[in-house]
């Protein structure tokens, strides 16, 4: 005797893991690309100090302050290179016959989720590590050396005077991991739930650690401090769309849209420091 035994299927869908975006937390807004697709700010320089010349201007100056200088006024031109878009169709059976997992307005959430955030922070965080002010030379991370290389980075950015309230340690799960295990490390851990739903998982000699995928990061990606006010990443648009029964369809069709970009500003580099380490 053969007994077909029942198969029941659940509406439930196996959702892959997705971390929300990064690049909020390591980079401003600050321009507006409103009404245009590319912007240009100035890059003013400044005078020297000189000695005043109390007694009569120095030889061949007329001012008692010194040579009359003229100020640089350059730019530093942003255009937009990313336009990028995706669409998609779900048929009105598939959507009845999958007990209603296969919807639309769920697609699109798990599409923004698991490909648009993570295509924009591995752009935005690759333009940072590529344009940082200071790239030593790539050098192994280990748990003996790497808090020695996080404060030595750290005193780079004071050297600068880039601000000290703001500043981001961004790590991999693997640099992560040393610092966990180096005895000289003790991070504050006790961070507010806003904080952590933006990735901040501690902090480390006055800066916020975040703990970024590494499939978001370069291949010899080892850690980055960053201050946000270095790097300006706008999204000029982000349009989803899904339309009922369009022609030729019966269903439902997805659509999006977004432009977007990074750039590291040549006065504020010195802001942004990266540390790689050997390619495996």
């Amino acid at each position: 005797m053969a007994i077909e035994l029942v198969e029941k299927y659940l509406p439930y869908v196996d959702e892959q893991f997705a971390t929300e975006s990064k690049k909020g937390f390591l980079t401003n807004q600050d321009f507006k690309f409103t009404g245009a697709h590319s912007v240009k700010i100035y890059k003013i320089s400044t005078g020297t100090m000189n000695d005043y010349g109390r007694s009569g201007p120095a030889e061949g100056n007329w001012s008692r302050y010194g040579k009359i200088q003229s100020l640089d006024a350059t730019t530093q031109g942003m255009t937009l290179s990313k336009d990028r878009s995706f669409t998609f169709a779900i048929d009105a059976l598939d959507t009845d016959e999958t007990g209603d997992c296969l919807e639309a307005a769920a697609a699109l959430a798990r599409q923004i989720r698991e490909v648009v955030i993570p295509e924009v922070d591995t752009h935005t965080l690759a333009v940072m590590c590529a344009n940082a002010g200071t790239k030593p030379e790539a050098k192994a991370l280990t748990t003996t050396n790497v808090y020695t290389e996080i404060i030595t980075a750290n005193k780079v950015l004071d050297d600068a005077e880039v601000p000290e309230t703001g500043r981001v340690l961004a790590v991999t799960p693997e640099t992560h991991l040393l610092m966990k295990q180096c005895r000289d490390i003790v991070m504050e851990t006790d961070i507010g739930a806003d904080m952590r739903v933006r990735g901040v998982i501690a902090n480390l000699d006055g800066m916020a650690v975040m703990k970024v995928p590494a499939s978001r990061l370069p291949a010899d990606f080892g850690f980055m401090i960053a201050h946000p006010c270095a790097t300006v990443a706008p999204t000029k648009l982000e349009s989803y769309k899904t339309h009922e029964n369009p022609p030729g369809i019966s269903g439902v069709l997805v659509e999006g849209r977004v432009v977007y970009d990074a750039f590291v500003l040549d006065n504020k580099a010195k802001a942004v420091y990266y540390q790689a380490v050997p390619e495996k």
